[in-house]
């Protein structure tokens, strides 16, 4: 059974939206695409390879397929470790519209329906390897839910934006978690690795 982890980056308060640059997701009126750039370190590169090396395949909302689609496939190096596990393996793209006879990324499969359902059978069905999703807030609020991701890597970075979407939000599942591993990087951002154990408890001083 494969495991399924959500890798995101994260503002202090909590915002997921537009971390790569300006003009990839100003949905909203949000200005403030690109806030992951002057933190990128080798500590972070480090860890992305790191989980990149333990895909079997990749799930990903339309959004960020499309991010990733319009750069990766032009990165031919096979020695890169990203563009070697993000052009070689296995791409379920979660979307109601997007038509499966435009999509050119080899290896790369729509989902039109019963996301949850579909995402718990490849859960069983995958050989080997994690399924991963990247970012994808919609898709990873959808699976929150229904508590299918088995392990959250968490890159907080040390700025706060005030506005834009975030990973948990108002009436998300109550959830509590045990910590896997976590360290800083060099530009100070804290990675995460948590695992949900249930509901929270609760208690009284």
């Amino acid at each position: 059974m494969a495991k399924l982890t959500l890798t995101t980056f994260l503002t202090l308060d909590g915002v997921m939206q537009g971390p790569g640059g300006p003009a990839e997701d100003p949905s909203g009126g949000f200005e403030y695409g690109g806030w992951v750039v002057p933190f990128a370190d080798e500590g972070m590169s480090r860890f992305m390879i790191e989980v990149l090396d333990r895909a079997g395949a990749f799930l990903l909302g339309r959004r960020t397929y499309e991010i990733f689609a319009g750069y990766w496939p032009k990165v031919t190096d096979p020695a890169d470790p990203i563009a070697s596990r993000l052009n070689g393996l296995p791409k379920y793209v979660a979307s109601t519209t997007l038509d499966p006879r435009t999509v050119s990324w080899e290896g790369t499969r729509v989902i039109h329906s019963e996301v949850p359902a579909e995402v718990a059978r490849l859960k069983e069905t995958l050989p080997e390897g994690e399924l991963q999703i990247h970012g994808s807030g919609a898709l990873a609020h959808s699976l929150m839910a229904r508590d299918l991701i088995d392990e959250y890597h968490l890159l907080v970075f040390p700025v706060v934006l005030g506005t834009g979407r975030r990973l948990f939000t108002e009436g998300a599942l109550p959830t509590s978690f045990s910590r896997i591993s976590s360290r800083t990087t060099e530009s100070g951002i804290a990675i995460h690795t948590l695992r949900p154990t249930g509901r929270p408890a609760f208690g009284s001083f």
